[in-house]
């Protein structure tokens, strides 16, 4: 593949905004991560985490990925520098979309006052 190519293909696969239960998600919007029954040891480690989107990506299948960072990991500037052990990929079924004020609510979704 020549650069451009390479140009053509980068631009395909880098998404503006993903639809999440009829919410657009944006890179820097935080999400809840909900992954689905069955998934791996990180799936499960990470349940109800809140994170901040890094990316939006569509693979070679059309599917949408979502590159997420812990929002209380210590080394979120690692998974922004897209190092690994710090960015995560989830779908859109697998994260909630959290609101701008929603720092107060707990895991649940339930105000905690």
């Amino acid at each position: 593949m020549n650069e451009w190519e390479w140009q053509l293909l980068e631009e395909r696969m880098t998404l503006e905004s993903a639809q999440v239960s009829g919410v657009a998600v944006r890179v820097g919007d935080r999400v809840r991560l909900r992954p689905r029954a069955g998934g791996d040891i990180f799936d499960l480690a990470l349940a109800g985490q809140i994170a901040i989107v890094e990316a939006l990506e569509q693979d070679y299948e059309d599917k949408v990925h979502l590159a997420v960072v812990l929002e209380d990991d210590p080394g979120r500037d690692l998974g922004m520098l897209r190092q690994p052990g710090h960015r995560f990929f989830f779908s859109p079924e697998e994260v909630e979309p959290l609101a701008l004020d929603n720092d107060d609510a707990d895991e649940d979704g339930q105000n905690s006052l």
